[in-house]
């Protein structure tokens, strides 16, 4: 998988790729679905699968005051894209210039010209253009005069509802991590560089990976069931705290503090992933320091029950 990054030249060998059109935030099962029908294309037609994606997200340049919201970081959209078979990833640039782009010269310029797409895959809610002009019926009228095929993949609905990234959030900041996961088709993961911090879990005998939570969608504040990928092919079970620390001092913003079970590996300034795999309990006050480590105790063995389930 090739992952080419905003205002980066588009080589040769990149051209003439079917693709999926979208954010893609997640690249949830709704997403997926999308994705299936430019692989279908892609297939029959010989050629490469590519996805192309905005960067940043459209509602970042709109919103910029927004607070957090994203359900994956490029590098993990690129590598979620790379496990389902996509071989290209074109970031575009979502900046001034290209909101003022009406359609016809995005699908031009950009689809046609730029990365020379035989194909466009998208869902039936696809915006484009200037002022969202643009929209599927719009955009197959406009393939069919410049030479491309398109696709409108129909919504993937649970239970009667529409798979969104929206939904997804929702479960997320509510602390529901299997419908998170049902949504997605696996677990919802944040991904950072292991920072240093004070060190007290260490004092306590639960030694922890710090990341800070960036751009993430904020999660239910609380402790979780975990497994982490700390980047050498292993992943590891672990109980993760989310939240800021009320018993030893709260910190001005959440972090994710993760404890790996049966490991004591110095991970720090490491890329690690934490998957949130099941929500144990809200995050709490305790009245001192013993009664928060055998709270601690408590969530150790809850959580590697949870993960054998």
């Amino acid at each position: 998988m090739r992952r080419l990054q905003p205002h980066m030249p588009i080589p040769a060998d990149a051209r003439g790729a079917a693709i999926a059109l979208g954010n893609f935030d997640g690249v949830h099962v709704g997403h997926q679905a999308v994705i299936a029908s430019a692989r279908t294309e892609a297939e029959a037609r010989g050629v490469a699968l590519g996805v192309v994606v905005f960067e940043p997200h459209p509602r970042r340049f709109f919103q910029p005051d927004a607070p957090p919201f994203r359900l994956q970081t490029p590098v993990q959209r690129a590598r979620t894209l790379g496990h389902l078979g996509v071989s290209e990833v074109f970031e575009i640039a979502f900046d001034a210039a290209l909101t003022q782009m009406h359609g016809e010269a995005f699908a031009e310029e950009v689809l046609k010209q730029r990365i020379g797409a035989v194909h466009v895959s998208v869902g039936d809610g696809f915006r484009f253009g200037r002022g969202r002009s643009g929209d599927a019926a719009s955009l197959k009228q406009l393939g069919g005069a410049l030479g491309f095929g398109v696709d409108v993949a129909q919504p993937v609905e649970l239970e009667g509802a529409r798979i969104s990234s929206s939904a997804i959030r929702a479960a997320i900041s509510g602390g529901d991590m299997q419908a998170a996961r049902t949504l997605l088709g696996r677990p919802w993961a944040i991904e950072g560089v292991v920072q240093r911090g004070f060190a007290r879990g260490r004092g306590f005998g639960f030694a922890t990976a710090n990341l800070d939570l960036g751009a993430y969608v904020r999660p239910h504040l609380g402790i979780y069931a975990v497994r982490v990928d700390i980047g050498d092919g292993r992943s590891m079970p672990g109980v993760a705290s989310i939240g800021v620390n009320p018993t030893v001092g709260a910190l001005p913003e959440p972090v994710l503090e993760a404890h790996l079970f049966d490991f004591d590996d110095d991970l720090y300034d490491r890329s690690i992933e934490v998957a949130l795999v099941a929500f144990l309990r809200d995050e709490a006050r305790f009245e001192d320091i013993a009664a928060l480590k055998r709270q601690m105790a408590q969530d150790a063995q809850n959580a590697r029950a949870a993960l054998k389930s």
